[in-house]
């Protein structure tokens, strides 16, 4: 994505019930933002789940743009780690390639809080692969 471009939307997708926001995608990058609000468990933290949607989301939007046109993304293993809770604001996560092979592409996603305090530290794999029809 270039500055001037416009972001990505995904309507009727988890992406957008999550409330999430691409703000940049390339194959050894991508970032996003996602609410804290309405994404909570009972006591009011960032649920863990939303923190793994938001990771699952940027590595494979990331994957994709490294398998390019005709091929797909497809996760195959996610691992998260919560460092601390968040309770209000966005919450922005950054994928970082950290192997970007012909078949498997792996990304470490951090997601910090608007205080840049790491909130969840992710780890996505996915399998490139040919696109299928649906």
């Amino acid at each position: 994505m270039t500055d001037d471009a416009v972001p990505p939307t995904f309507p009727g997708t988890l992406i957008d019930r999550m409330g999430i926001t691409i703000l940049e995608v390339a194959p050894e990058r991508a970032v996003g933002t996602m609410p804290v609000e309405g994404n909570t468990q009972p006591y009011g933290l960032l649920h863990g789940g939303a923190s793994a949607v938001l990771a699952e989301t940027l590595g494979s939007l990331a994957a994709a743009a490294h398998a390019g046109e005709g091929r797909i993304a497809v996760g195959i293993e996610l691992n998260a780690t919560h460092h601390r809770g968040a309770t209000s604001g966005t919450v922005t996560g950054t994928a970082r390639a950290l192997h970007l092979g012909s078949r498997v592409a792996t990304y470490e996603i951090v997601v910090e809080d608007s205080e840049s305090r790491r909130v969840c530290t992710a780890r996505l794999t996915c399998m490139v692969m040919a696109g299928r029809d649906r």
